[in-house]
């Protein structure tokens, strides 16, 4: 069982996780990648780098094959199948050690048992842990769903038997809405695992999402870490974990980590496992399913046990007794980790796509960031959203909670769209503060989505300033050079002239003149005196009349990209005569972000009303419903299946009536 090289069989943050404890080890690291990541950090992290496939997934990270071959071209003795991909693909696990390699996972059994929510649900009624009430049988059958769901009763979950990490999910809240959700839910199940096999299950409100991990040998010892929280979530999708839970007791989690013990000896388990809950406020909990992989969420326990959980999966791959036992694992403070997406929160949570054109991640005492991403790379539509995560540990819940903010604030993200500003705020809210959120915290607190940043003159000003600067710069260089006293000088003062500001959809009119500390810029008739103490690498402090700001931006000829604190703002400038692409026809639909069509529902001569889907568009390993914005007839179809777009395509036109 003993190795020396460890193909990483991922991408992104945990394959960069990973080498860096299979180096710390002395073990020599191998990396995959497609032609999209071929200046990933976790390629140039490696040792070795094997080219499996242009981008697309499903001929690079989930082909088995491909991966295998790559293994034994380098001489890799075992493969650790970081999360998501094929970490719970039995098949795979199995692929591996029949090619003579150690598959850094379970058992391919206990990952076919557990992978399958369908007969992991059964299992664990059969061995009496309690599970939330729903349908797991073999009739995959539209009516027998439908028939299922009415005796459940709604709201209920229609969830994937196989993968995880939100997709193949939906909530139905009535009878009407069911047969789209079975649609679009086993869609996705077969696009992202291969199996469109569905549970349902009663949808348990105001409870909390509690996780134990679990750790098992080879010679039957089994042990928990502890546990995590997980119910700040949005699409199913984990948004804020932390550890351990601010409700948890001695009692409940003893009675909890008992369970979460029994359910992995019921499979024979070994190496890292999370055993998932539904805890109700009077007590009560429910088994959800049990993930056979590390999960995202691992770095809240490390920080909290101090122990490496990749370190320990790769001891016991090589055959090592667990080195601890349940009354050897301490918890000590607190951390809470937080997601961070290419995503836009105020535009429905669609995902990003774009460049990196500047990322500083945070440090400092207690803080800790993984991240799978650097400057010059592009956010591509072919992965996952998640771009980083960042954590925070201290001695107390509030102190953590704190760092975490300013660690937030401080890990800056310029070019694609991200949610650091709605990570602030949902950090900040006070029924977090308090400890008081459950899984229906995100649709309660944000019932109509997360509010666009309203930009502020000052923010308008610095902006002007900064592209000006920039412009200044460029013209000083061209010209050669001119001394400091000549430099902006005149024998009358100089006029204002106009600038225009694009934000968003928003158009700003300004006016600015140079002056001998820099520029004054009038917005919305009030003047603003910019002048810049210090520029260095991106990093700026200025002085806007009274106030000090510190920012951090990426100025190119027509775009100023600013981040103040958690706010990340973009602002284009428009030249004269300059077409704003944004402005289109109501009855016009184009792609809201660059995917892959797996349906066009709309056709010619098509009767439409407000919300009616027209097509579901597939990216980041997600399916997002286009849905009409105006009634009327369809005229015209410009997409079909299959077709690659990018944001801003048009798709179909609507004739409003």
């Amino acid at each position: 069982m003993t190795f020396d090289t460890l193909l990483v069989a991922n991408r992104g943050e945990i394959a960069a996780r990973i080498m860096r404890t299979a180096r710390s080890l002395g073990l020599r690291t191998v990396a995959v990648f497609t032609t999209v990541d071929e200046r990933a950090p976790h390629v140039e992290l490696a040792d070795e780098a094997v080219w499996i496939g242009e981008g697309s997934i499903g001929d690079s990270y989930l082909n088995a094959k491909k991966i295998i071959a790559a293994a034994q071209k380098v001489g890799a003795g075992a493969i650790h199948p970081g999360y998501g991909f094929l970490s719970e693909n039995a098949g795979f696990a199995a692929a591996v050690e029949a090619a003579g390699l150690t598959f850094i996972g379970p058992d391919p059994e206990a990952i076919r048992l557990m992978g399958d929510k369908a007969v992991a649900k059964r299992l664990m009624i059969g061995a009496g842990v309690p599970c939330v009430p729903g349908y797991e049988g073999d009739d995959q059958s539209g009516a027998a769903l439908v028939a299922e769901a009415s005796k459940i009763g709604f709201p209920i979950m229609v969830k994937a038997a196989a993968g995880g990490g939100g997709r193949g999910m939906r909530v139905v809240q009535s009878a009407d809405a069911l047969s789209d959700a079975i649609s679009i839910a086993r869609s996705e199940a077969e696009n992202a695992f291969g199996s469109g096999e569905l549970i349902l299950e009663k949808a348990i409100g105001d409870a909390r999402h509690i996780e134990f991990q679990i750790f098992a040998d080879g010679y039957g010892n089994v042990i928990h870490l502890s546990e995590r929280e997980c119910s700040i979530q949005r699409r199913h999708q984990k948004v804020i974990e932390e550890a351990p839970s601010p409700v948890m007791t001695t009692e409940l989690r003893a009675k909890m980590g008992a369970v979460a013990i029994e359910a992995a000896r019921a499979v024979n388990y070994r190496g890292a496992g999370t055993v998932e809950f539904l805890l109700e406020p009077s007590g009560v909990f429910y088994f959800l399913e049990m993930n056979t992989r590390l999960q995202v969420e691992h770095p809240v326990t490390e920080m909290v046990t101090g122990i490496d959980l990749v370190a320990l999966q790769i001891a016991v791959a090589q055959g090592d007794a667990l080195p601890i036992s349940q009354e050897d694992v301490t918890v000590t403070g607190h951390a809470i980790e937080a997601r961070l997406y290419a995503e836009d929160p105020a535009n429905g949570y669609l995902p990003a796509t774009g460049p990196i054109d500047f990322w500083q991640a945070a440090t400092g005492p207690g803080m800790r960031v993984d991240s799978g991403i650097q400057q010059g790379q592009e956010v591509s539509p072919f992965y996952d959203a998640m771009l980083a995560k960042i954590i925070a540990h201290g001695p107390t819940r509030e102190t953590a909670r704190a760092m975490l903010i300013k660690a937030v604030s401080e890990s800056i993200l310029l070019g694609t769209v991200t949610n650091s500003r709605f990570l602030a705020d949902v950090l900040q809210h006070r029924d977090f503060i308090a400890g008081d959120a459950t899984t229906t915290f995100l649709d309660q607190t944000y019932p109509w989505g997360f509010p666009a940043y309203r930009v502020t003159a000052q923010d308008v000003a610095l902006a002007v300033a900064l592209l000006l600067d920039a412009d200044q710069a460029r013209a000083r260089a061209a010209a050669g050079y001119v001394s400091a006293e000549q430099l902006g000088w005149s024998s009358a003062a100089l006029p204002p002239f106009a600038v225009t500001l694009a934000y968003g959809d928003e158009e700003i009119q300004t006016r600015a003149r140079v002056c001998p500390d820099g520029w004054t810029v009038w917005v919305e008739g009030n003047a603003y005196d910019v002048s810049f103490i210090k520029r260095s690498s991106g990093k700026i402090r200025a002085r806007i009349n009274d106030n000090t700001v510190h920012a951090t931006a990426h100025i190119t000829r027509d775009t100023a990209q600013i981040s103040i604190g958690p706010e990340r703002l973009t602002f284009r400038r428009l030249r004269p005569g300059a077409l704003d692409a944004g402005t289109i026809a109501s009855g016009r639909v184009t792609a809201p972000m660059p995917g892959a069509l797996v349906e066009v529902a709309a056709r010619p001569g098509q009767s439409v009303s407000i919300g009616d889907c027209l097509a579901v568009l597939e990216a980041m390993k997600m399916q997002h419903q286009i849905t009409a914005a105006v009634a009327g007839v369809v005229t015209f179809v410009h997409v079909e299946v299959g077709q690659q777009l990018s944001a801003g395509d048009v798709m179909i036109e609507i004739d409003e009536t």
